[in-house]
């Protein structure tokens, strides 16, 4: 039971943090409108960071679906548990969603643009292509699962100092890659906030755009699994 609660609690505050940080960027009236995509890319880092810190020990912290589903691939992580994680990554990310929305609502209510607030949300791409959409969502998945398998390679990292890395992976992902799609690099991520956006009263908000939901479920599970079968093949020793 520890491994779930672990699993929605961290993912409603990585999501409270990630999509808080696009709202305070981007919505009218905020104190910090105009920061910009550092900001942004930076605060997505520090987001999957701190409750990496504090659930780490608990359940991995994986927050991702597909980073679960990969590692039961691999026989990381039993399946018989995957569901379990996989539904309570889906519930905290649409709670923390709502905390957003909840905590912006007067700025939401002050932005006219229904785009900016599908934004704060979930993701999009640059240029709509559904092939190359996929292809960038399953090369930056495989970066972040393979680059979470190889801190293994690292030698003996003092206890925490792995979290941090993994804040270094976040941010070279986004910063790299993350006009493509707005590098959503997890299912839970952009769906369970996707939903939010569709049953919350949100003034003014326009579709929810379901018809990029396989973009972000396809990529990540491919670009996970991948990811693992290839660090599995290479002989380390």
């Amino acid at each position: 039971m520890l491994v779930y609660i672990a699993e929605f609690i961290g993912t409603c505050l990585l999501i409270l943090l990630g999509d808080g940080v696009v709202a305070n960027v981007t919505l009218n009236k905020s104190g910090m409108k105009g920061a910009g995509s550092i900001q942004i890319t930076f605060a997505w880092g520090l987001a999957v960071m701190l409750p990496a810190f504090i659930f780490g020990a608990s359940s991995g912290a994986h927050f991702n679906p597909a980073l679960t589903i990969a590692l039961a691939v691999d026989g990381s992580l039993a399946w018989s548990l995957v569901p379990g994680y996989v539904i309570a990554q889906f519930a905290g990310a649409f709670l923390g969603a709502c905390l957003v929305y909840i905590l912006f609502k007067d700025q939401f209510d002050a932005t006219e643009s229904a785009g900016t607030k599908l934004g704060v949300f979930s993701t999009g791409p640059s240029i709509p292509n559904m092939g190359r959409n996929i292809l960038s969502e399953a090369i930056g998945t495989f970066v972040l699962t393979f680059a979470i398998k190889g801190l293994a390679q690292a030698g003996a990292v003092p206890p925490g100092v792995s979290n941090l890395l993994v804040f270094g992976i976040i941010v070279s992902i986004g910063m790299s890659l993350g006009g493509l799609t707005g590098y959503a690099i997890n299912p839970a991520r952009d769906l369970g906030p996707r939903l939010a956006h569709a049953v919350l009263p949100i003034k003014g908000k326009g579709d929810s755009n379901w018809g990029y939901a396989p973009v972000v479920i396809i990529g990540p599970v491919i670009g996970a699994i991948a990811a693992v079968l290839l660090y599995g093949a290479i002989p380390w020793q």
